[in-house]
């Protein structure tokens, strides 16, 4: 299966089902009261980390998600079903972004950790709700809202215990193979290693175990995005302890500043990182030349451990170690998830545009006329649209209690002047209150 670590989705959460305009009806029963049951609630679509996925790529193919909407409400009180929501399950590390906004939506970095990323709609509900002491059969009943769409960007931040990080060639294959059970690709020439590849290295003595990652071979101006650059910094940052092979052959003190540079480019927090260096292909120099090599390393106040992944000389010490300095994994978690921006309903504020409209047949006083925005009172106004003249009463009274015609009034309307939200028109009267 290929490996894919970015994917862009589109969301659509299930729409609220609509509240019933019902009268109950049964016989000897002329004349029963309201009746109209609840819509139910959209379904919502929740991403969802779950253990052995490695990969974004399970999910292509599939580039469009709608939940399931809510049903409708019927006669007899008796409420429409809520929409099933829909789990998308990704590999753990995975962070979604709106592709509108750019903001994060969800950072998913335990088994089992679940985030809605869009939202079902509400229910709306039906006309039994609406009844009152001087409405006792009201013909009108809500509309539910629409479910949350959404353009989501996906990114696989691959979580890995260990990183081995290295320029192409420095045996990072080769040492994850030696170490643990995974197989990788091994040649003698760069970028052999594509994507990410993770392996399981189990201690010596216990069952203590942790999984490697051999992140592919960074090139100068990876940070900025040459090569696959970008790609492959991006699974560095969610591993707990960086090791960085280097190969003695070359010069690995250079090697190291241009590969810490790389990092701290990318993301300056890298380097506060558990690190050591495994200073790779010791058979291939004497013994003197590893010292000299191991003692400038030392200077960067890493722990450096000289390996041969070729004849297994070191590794031992190398396994060992890891184990050592390997921080506490819950510890770790905590620090690593990003800040997930919460989904606000911000109402546009209220603003009232006053115009005068030509005099109508007979009157010769031009029409004042009021047109309302923002302040909710639009999106209310949608879910009544389907019974707008039955309910305009009751819209009328419900726009008084929040505090429209006391804006109206400090605004200079009069006795008589014409509201107008959308195409909804009622007369403004003076509040009593």
């Amino acid at each position: 299966m290929a490996f894919r670590d970015v994917l862009d989705i589109e969301l659509a959460a299930g729409n609220g089902g609509d509240g019933s305009m019902s009268f109950h009806r049964a016989k000897y029963m002329e004349k029963g009261g309201p009746d109209g049951g609840h819509g139910g609630r959209g379904g919502s679509i929740i991403l969802r980390a779950i253990e052995g996925v490695e990969s974004l790529e399970r999910l292509v193919g599939r580039r469009k998600f709608k939940a399931e909407n809510g049903a409708y409400g019927e006669g007899r009180l008796r409420q429409g079903s809520d929409g099933s929501d829909l789990y998308i399950d990704v590999p753990v590390g995975t962070t979604a972004f709106d592709r509108d906004t750019g903001k994060v939506i969800a950072d998913l970095v335990r088994v089992g950790q679940e985030q809605v990323i869009a939202r079902g709609g509400l229910g709306g509900r039906g006309n039994s709700t609406f009844v009152s002491s001087t409405r006792q059969a009201p013909r009108f009943a809500e509309l539910g809202t629409p479910g949350q769409k959404r353009r989501v960007r996906l990114e696989l931040r691959l979580i890995a215990d260990v990183g081995l990080v290295g320029y192409p060639n420095a045996g990072k294959s080769s040492l994850l193979a030696a170490l643990s059970r995974a197989n990788p690709a091994i040649a003698d020439y760069p970028f052999t290693t594509l994507s990410p590849i993770l392996g399981v290295v189990d201690r010596a003595e216990g069952d203590e175990r942790f999984t490697m990652a051999d992140i592919p071979g960074i090139i100068e101006g990876a940070s900025e995005g040459k090569g696959l650059g970008l790609e492959f910094l991006r699974h560095i940052s969610r591993t707990r302890l960086l090791v960085y092979v280097l190969d003695v052959t070359r010069d690995p003190v250079e090697e190291l500043r241009a590969l810490q540079a790389e990092l701290r480019a990318y993301d300056p927090t890298l380097l506060d990182n558990a690190a050591a260096i495994a200073l790779n292909k010791t058979e291939l120099v004497d013994e003197d030349l590893v010292a000299m090599v191991e003692g400038e390393l030392a200077e960067s106040g890493l722990p450096v451990l000289p390996v041969s992944a070729k004849t297994g000389a070191g590794l031992p010490e190398l396994r060992e170690a890891l184990f050592q300095l390997l921080p506490d994994r819950e510890l770790w978690a905590q620090t690593q998830a990003l800040e997930v921006e919460p989904d606000e309903v911000r109402e546009e504020p209220l603003t009232l545009t006053f115009r005068e409209d030509a005099p109508e047949r007979g009157a010769t006083e031009p029409e004042r006329v009021w047109e309302v925005h923002g302040g909710g009172f639009e999106a209310r106004l949608d879910r009544f649209s389907r019974h707008m003249e039955d309910a305009a009463e009751y819209l009328s009274n419900l726009f008084k209690r929040q505090g429209l015609y006391r804006e109206l009034k400090r605004a200079g309307a009069r006795e008589g002047d014409t509201v107008e939200i959308g195409p909804f028109r009622f007369e403004y009267f003076e509040d009593e209150e």
